[in-house]
Order: C-alpha cells, then structure tokens, then sequence
C-alpha cells in the first residue's frame, strides 16, 4: 500500500508525494491527474534511461494518448542551458503545447533540468517528478526550486515550479552504487540536525539496516525526510525565510562542489559543509565539542567525508566562491547554524576571519 503525503499551498493541496515499491501502481496515479489525452515526454539521462525507461514507458502508454523520451547523456556537467535548448527544441519539433507534460525520470540533474524546462517552455507547464535516487527522492524533487547551473556556478539560474505529482518508488535504491547511496544520506542526516533531534538520533540507531538498504526502514527514513522537507517548504514556498534553513551545509558545500570540479557529489559536498557549520555553531557555544565529535561521526558512520586533508584546497580559495553563491544577500553571506542538534537557525553575522578559520579547521584532517 502507498504512503502519501500531501503538500499545500494556501491551506489547498497542490500535490502528492507519493511512495510505492515498484512502477506498477504509476499509472493509475497518472490517470488521477486528468492528462490521459495529453502527450508526455519523459525526460531522463542516459544512465538511468538504461535501468527504467522502458518500465516507465510501458506504464504510461496504457494511460496517455502519446509517450515520448528525451535522452542526454549523464553527469551534472550535462546541467546547463545547451541541454535544456536541445530539449526545447526537441518538443517544439514534437508539437508540445502547453497543456502536454513532461516528466523528469531520474536523480537531481535531471529533476532540476526537466522543471527549469518545464518552468520556461511556453511559460510553463506541467511536469511530474520521478526521483529514482535517494537524495532526489528525499530533497529535490520536492518544493519546486529547478535551476541548471551557468559556467560552473551552481543553480545559477532557475525558476520556481512546482510538480504535479512526486512518484517515488523505493526499489530504485537497489540499483545505486554505494557513493550514490552515501550522498542522500548528506541531506537525510541534514534534515535530522536542522529539524528534528529524535530522527537524527534514530538514523544513528538504525544505522546497520540502512546501511543495508532494508526495505521497511528506508522507507520509514524517505518518509519523515520527506515529511520534513514538506513542513518547511509549506511554511516557505519561494525561500523569503524559513526554508533557507534547508541550506544547512551548503554555503560551504556549493563552494567545495564547484573547486572540485562536481568530482564530489552533492551529497558529500554538503557533509563537509555541515560539519563546517556545525563546527562554527560550537564555535559560538551552541554545541558542546562532544556533540560536534558526534556529529561528524554520524558522517562518518554513513560514510561521508569530514575532513578536506589532501585535498588541493585552500581557504582563501574557498571564502572566495562562497562569495559568489546565489544565497549571498546584498553581499552578505547567510549561514545556516545550530543552536542544537535539531534546532537551526539563519546567521547573517559571520565573519570572513571565522569562516576562515572553520576551514582551516576542515583542511587540517582532524578526522579522516
């Protein structure tokens, strides 16, 4: 049986984020939309395209009057506006109007790149998020943020856009290599420090069967990541306030990603950056040093790097791409802080010299 999660907007549900175990139950929550007479083009990438466009295809073409694909090969460098071109073009060719819609079928790169489009093409339509890695599954396909990234700065340019409908189906983790599985666990283990103590202490409890990928406790761990992200992202739809708290780890992470070229993936880019801000909230006195050992071993546990030893960085160079994040607010970086394990809070107050000395910190290899 499904879990289902509504998301609202103005006190009415705009949609559902639905969790299966398999594609089967797909159709039917296509045809619960009104779009059988509709053309539907499923956006995906290559790697993924291999693994579950065919299912996905063969679902929908019982329901929908004509199922097409947009294939692009894998990989973030692939994030940008020469693919979402190729796409538009793709469904100008293909007579898209704007009552047709697409679906992004895939991780993060795609669900960013298939909403922008979807955001832009004829000044928006519809699109729907299947999300078949965990991050995706737990942070962006839900809440309707979509961007591409421009000249190597991430989500530089992006749009607003919100999903019709969230279908996960939780048997795709089987097919993800370990770093991939790792790099949900950076932003799962984010919701529990930024949102809720007892889950983050829950991950630390289960932490042999996730591990493992069981079944029954993946799901229950998707489901309260996404319960989690769902509250704040209705408190905040367009980010004004409350929602930048989700950007915990990622005024450092975004900055590591970009110098590392996106070798790293995001998921680990954001462990270190947490740690970073967890680091400099005990700093400040709001964690204990034993809360902040702690805390990087939770990383640690999932196999998350903590430490940026060895790693051909420099501070400096670091502060410096920071400044060019599209959080920063009139030339003020925002910090995502703990005033504890569960408790976040937006500092606009942090010094060049403390973040500094944070990543002086994070470069030393005080854990490996």
């Amino acid at each position: 049986m499904a879990d289902r999660i509504s998301v609202h907007k103005d006190g009415e549900t705009i949609y559902d984020i639905v969790l299966e175990t398999s594609f089967a139950p797909l159709a039917e929550e296509i045809s619960k939309l009104g779009i059988m007479e509709r053309k539907l083009c499923i956006v995906t990438d290559s790697n993924v395209a291999s693994l579950y466009l065919d299912s996905v295809k063969k679902c929908l073409n019982t329901v929908c009057l004509k199922v097409d694909s947009f294939c692009f090969p894998a990989g973030e460098e692939q994030k940008n506006l020469n693919t979402v071109q190729e796409l538009y073009q793709y469904l100008i060719q293909n007579h898209y109007d704007r009552k047709d819609v697409l679906i992004a079928l895939g991780g993060g790169v795609t669900g960013d790149l298939c909403g922008y489009a979807a955001a832009t093409y004829l000044r928006g339509i519809r699109f729907i998020q299947i999300p078949t890695t965990l991050l995706s599954q737990v942070d962006s396909s839900i809440g309707g943020k979509t961007g591409v990234d421009f000249d190597a700065y991430k989500n530089m340019i992006g749009a607003f856009h919100m999903p019709i409908l969230v279908y996960t189906n939780t048997e795709t983790l089987c097919t993800l290599n370990e770093e991939q599985y790792t790099s949900g666990m950076g932003e799962i283990i984010k919701h529990g420090l930024i949102k809720n103590r007892d889950y983050y202490y829950w991950l630390g409890e289960h932490k042999e069967a996730i591990l493992r990928r069981d079944p029954d406790v993946c799901r229950t761990m998707i489901l309260e990541s996404d319960k989690i992200k769902r509250t704040v992202v209705e408190q905040d739809p367009m980010e004004k306030g409350e929602r930048a708290l989700l950007n915990f780890g990622h005024t450092l992470g975004h900055a590591i990603e970009k110098l590392m070229n996106f070798q790293l993936l995001h998921g680990h880019c954001v462990a270190l950056g947490s740690v970073g801000a967890a680091y400099l909230s005990a700093k400040r006195g709001f964690l204990s040093m034993e809360e902040l050992n702690q805390i990087c071993q939770m990383f640690l546990t999932f196999h998350l790097p903590v430490s940026l030893k060895n790693r051909q960085l420099n501070p400096e160079m670091i502060l410096a791409a920071t400044k060019n994040d599209k959080k920063m607010d009139s030339g003020v970086i925002q910090f995502v802080l703990l005033r504890q394990i569960g408790n976040a809070y937006i500092e606009r107050k942090v010094s060049d010299t403390e973040i500094l000395k944070t990543l002086q910190w994070l470069l030393g290899g005080s854990y490996e």
